[in-house]
C-alpha cells in the first residue's frame, strides 16, 4: 500500500497522531478512536494492521498486552518527496512569520512608548 493510500485515512492519521504522543496500548488507541469517530473495535484493529502491515507502526508486547508505537522511517520518506513541494508554501509562510513579528514589535513598542494611567493624573 502506497504511504499516501495509508495516511489518507482520517482515522488512521488520528491513530498516528495518538502514537506520536508516545506508545499506547490497542485498547487505549481503540477507545479514543471509537469514542472520535464512532466505529467497533474490530475496525479500529483494522486500522492499527493497515499502519504495522505498512510500517508506520510498530507494536511489542508487554506481558499482556500489545503495545503500539509510530515508526517514523516511513514518514521521513514521505517528507523527502514532500521536500520538492516546500517551495509552493515555504516562502509565503515565511513571510507570514516576519510579518507576525514585525506586528508583535509594533505592539511592544506602542505599549512602552504609552504613558502610565497611574502617573501623572491627579
Amino acid at each position: 500500500m502506497h504511504a499516501f493510500d495509508v495516511l489518507g485515512d482520517p482515522v488512521r492519521r488520528r491513530i498516528l497522531e495518538l502514537l506520536a504522543e508516545g506508545e499506547m496500548t490497542s485498547g487505549a488507541v481503540c477507545a479514543v478512536v471509537r469514542e472520535e469517530f464512532g466505529i467497533s473495535q474490530p475496525a479500529v484493529s483494522q486500522h492499527l494492521k493497515v499502519l504495522r502491515d505498512s510500517g508506520f507502526a510498530t507494536v511489542r508486547p508487554d506481558g499482556t498486552r500489545r503495545l503500539y508505537a509510530v515508526n517514523s522511517d516511513p514518514l521521513q520518506e514521505v517528507d523527502a518527496w514532500l521536500d520538492r513541494f516546500r517551495r509552493f508554501w515555504a516562502p509565503p509562510l515565511d513571510a507570514l512569520a516576519t510579518e507576525l513579528a514585525r506586528g508583535r514589535r509594533e505592539r511592544r513598542r506602542r505599549t512602552e512608548a504609552e504613558p502610565d494611567p497611574e502617573e501623572g493624573n491627579p
